[in-house]
């Protein structure tokens, strides 16, 4: 990976989304919601208080979040769509 995220930044792949509903009915791409969910790629060293002591990021790589609908900025990482976001951003980690 060529981009390493500063801070309390995660950087995250989003999960592809369902092509079918559950009753068999084919979604056309241009009806498909983005998902909110995705995996963590990398994390960075994350925040830090004022006193300058690390906060330690609640995430880590390969760990399957879900964010909000309008969280992050996408970015293209050796071909790839990617998003960059807070921490803060992140509603969960799904186990």
């Amino acid at each position: 990976m060529a981009l390493k995220p500063l801070h309390d930044r995660v950087l995250v792949r989003r999960t592809e989304s369902e092509e079918k509903t559950a009753g068999g009915l084919i979604i056309p791409e241009s009806a498909k919601e983005k998902p909110s969910e995705g995996q963590v790629v990398a994390i960075g060293e994350g925040a830090r208080k004022d006193s300058g002591e690390l906060i330690e990021m609640a995430v880590k790589a390969d760990d399957t979040i879900l964010f909000g609908k309008w969280s992050g900025t996408e970015v293209t990482v050796d071909g790839e769509e990617l998003l960059m976001m807070k921490e803060s951003d992140i509603m969960g980690i799904i186990e």
